[in-house]
């Protein structure tokens, strides 16, 4: 792309406070957009070929509030990303992540965490240091156990669809908010499933379609009508 093309982009976000630009084949973090660090709100960078971000420049947005850069070929976060503390909307589906910075919980505002298609192994423990985090999409990675830990996790909904989980801790249970668990595509039995699920959790919709058991049988445990038929009706 022209460089007046991306100087009209920079010039449109200087007064919009929102810098979008998909579907062009960069393959960097655009440099220009260090004349913007004091107002930006928004960037959207989906659809490119961004291998990595400038650690010197990521964690000079100040005021960002949403970052977006779904479908690029990321393969690791700077740890300057975390300085972020406006940042409450931060979406990396299909890039190439294996894990997230330490520091990952110190980005106090995030409310909607996306992360669906990249190579996590495991749920990052840095999520439980987020206090505000509502959404968590991590479907379609290569999570294969949930540890203890989930218990501490704040989020309302958390989306673990299409990944090879086979065992999930009691502790699941003990989630304060947790309202909406996705489990679709796994490889869970019914027999992994904590029963606590029904008899002592905030879940009210649990998805878990296309596992090693039948729905009907899940179904046909205690607590499972009480918890979820009104629930069935209420989301029908």
């Amino acid at each position: 792309m022209g460089n007046s093309a991306l100087r009209a982009h920079v010039e449109t976000a200087q007064k919009t406070g929102v810098f979008q630009l998909k579907d062009r084949g960069l393959t960097e973090f655009p440099s220009d957009l260090q004349k913007l660090t004091s107002n930006l709100r928004t960037i959207d960078l989906s659809n490119n070929k961004i291998e990595s971000l400038p650690p010197l420049l990521i964690g000079k947005f100040t005021l960002l509030k949403s970052l977006s850069l779904n479908n690029n070929k990321l393969n690791i976060l700077p740890d300057e990303l975390c300085n972020l503390k406006k940042l409450d909307t931060l979406s990396l589906n299909n890039n190439h992540l294996r894990e997230l910075p330490s520091t990952f919980g110190q980005l106090s505002a995030l409310k909607t965490l996306s992360l669906s298609g990249n190579q996590l192994g495991a749920l990052p423990p840095q999520l439980c240091s987020l206090r505000h985090l509502d959404v968590v999409d991590l479907s379609k990675n290569q999570i294969r156990s949930i540890p203890d830990i989930v218990g501490e996790l704040q989020v309302i909904e958390l989306n673990l669809n299409q990944n090879q989980i086979s065992q999930i801790s009691v502790k699941i249970s003990c989630c304060p908010r947790l309202k909406v668990l996705r489990l679709e595509e796994n490889c869970l039995d019914l027999s992994m499933l904590p029963q606590s699920i029904l008899s002592d959790s905030q879940i009210c919709l649990l998805a878990v379609e296309g596992n090693l058991f039948e729905i009907k049988k899940l179904r046909e445990l205690e607590g499972y009508d009480k918890r979820f038929t009104a629930t069935k009706k209420k989301f029908a």
